[in-house]
């Protein structure tokens, strides 16, 4: 699925660090799976619209939220482009990749 990053400077450090493989981990209605991007809280948020992208500092987490609340403050970092309800059929385990389509 297509997503469009913010101006942010975490999504500056994901954009960077792109492409990413990872196994999904599931907690919810939330994708999530560590990624070698370490940044530090900005603007972190509670509460978050299905379909948003954040990274979860504690955990150096890549997150996927498409109905949960996250557990703690997340960076907002973009917006997925599509249906967020297409990732109900991720599971524990499934292969994720995450990689740059332009520039």
């Amino acid at each position: 699925m297509d997503a469009t990053l913010n101006e942010s400077a975490t999504a500056n450090l994901i954009w960077g660090a792109l492409s990413f493989q990872s196994q999904a981990k599931v907690w919810g209605d939330e994708i999530y799976f560590n990624i070698r991007v370490k940044a530090e809280s900005e603007n972190p948020q509670a509460e978050v619209p299905s379909g948003t992208l954040a990274y979860w500092p504690p955990g150096s987490a890549f997150c996927i939220f498409f109905g949960q609340t996250p557990y703690s403050p997340v960076n907002v970092f973009g917006m997925l482009d599509g249906q967020p309800s297409d990732f109900a059929v991720v599971r524990d385990g499934d292969k994720v990749l995450v990689e740059k389509i332009g520039e």
